[in-house]
């Protein structure tokens, strides 16, 4: 037992210990985050554009490993878009003609930083304008939107705004979610470091990347039971709490603790060696 979590460990559970992480604390070498947390978000469906600005440059996005899965799909998502079957294709209201646009223009459309590009529900409740500059440094390090067309993205990066879901199958390059795994297999775990992987996403993101091996046993997957948008939007909020945080949690047990302060929280240990953490989070009780 912790203090404000309860922690219900599976009939059979494994008994490893988890890896704390380097006390070094938090570096950047190469453009690669050697982090103690690394919160993994999805990208929400609506985006906002801007009139001007520069276009894309896929050689100044972060992540450069995926630089070449990057620019294979530039090319089939804009010709699949110019279909007269692309909302179909594309899984999209035939209405949607505007945002299915502007596949065909993601090489000379105005660029838009990710803080700016993704809203909804998860990040209208994230509210990243109003973080206070300590904390909104701290997401730029912590946070990691997985993209269907991009892989995955920093806050700093500039991309233009897409319309693309990681369940869609693209002619000329199969599902999406196939696409991408073998490269964040290869770059993410970098990007985690010795630290501790929060999952956020949902089922169709988290197809695209699964821990493996040493790093499953610093995976903790945030659950919210209910509603999809409540979901969406206690997700935001979890983040937003963990970008206001100045210490890094290096435990499932420590996130556990941290998030304890505004939720109710469930924490349950893996059900095998490849399977997260699973922690639970409920309204906070009230009375």
């Amino acid at each position: 037992m912790i203090s404000g979590a309860t922690i219900r460990p599976t009939s059979g559970s494994p008994s490893w210990s988890v890896n704390h992480g380097d006390p070094a604390g938090l570096a950047r070498r190469h453009g690669v985050y050697a982090a103690f947390v690394l919160i993994l978000l999805p990208p929400s469906e609506s985006k906002t554009g801007r009139a001007r600005g520069r276009p894309l440059d896929l050689e100044r996005l972060s992540l450069p490993g995926l630089t070449a899965a990057r620019a294979a799909l530039l090319g089939p998502v804009a010709e699949t878009s110019a279909r007269p079957d692309a909302a179909s294709l594309l899984g999209v209201s035939p209405n949607l003609t505007e945002e299915i646009a502007r596949n065909a223009r993601l090489t000379t459309a105005p660029s838009v930083p990710v803080a700016d590009l993704y809203t909804g529900v998860l990040y209208d409740a994230l509210d990243l304008p109003s973080l206070e500059a300590a904390a909104r440094r701290r997401a730029n390090r912590r946070i990691l939107v997985i993209s269907a067309l991009f892989g995955a993205l920093r806050l700093t990066d500039r991309v233009p705004p897409y319309r693309l879901s990681m369940a869609v199958n693209v002619p000329g390059v199969g599902p999406l979610a196939g696409h991408w795994r073998q490269s964040l297999a290869m770059e993410l775990p970098e990007q985690v470091g010795r630290g501790l992987v929060i999952d956020c996403r949902s089922s169709t993101y988290a197809a695209a990347w699964v821990p493996q091996g040493e790093l499953t046993k610093r995976w903790v997957q945030i659950r919210v039971p209910g509603a999809t948008h409540m979901a969406k939007h206690t997700r935001g909020l979890v983040t937003r709490v963990l970008c206001e945080a100045s210490a890094d949690p290096r435990s499932a047990a420590g996130l556990a603790d941290v998030l304890a302060a505004d939720f109710r929280v469930e924490l349950h240990h893996p059900t095998s060696r490849s399977k997260p953490w699973g922690l639970d989070l409920h309204p906070p009780t009230t009375g």
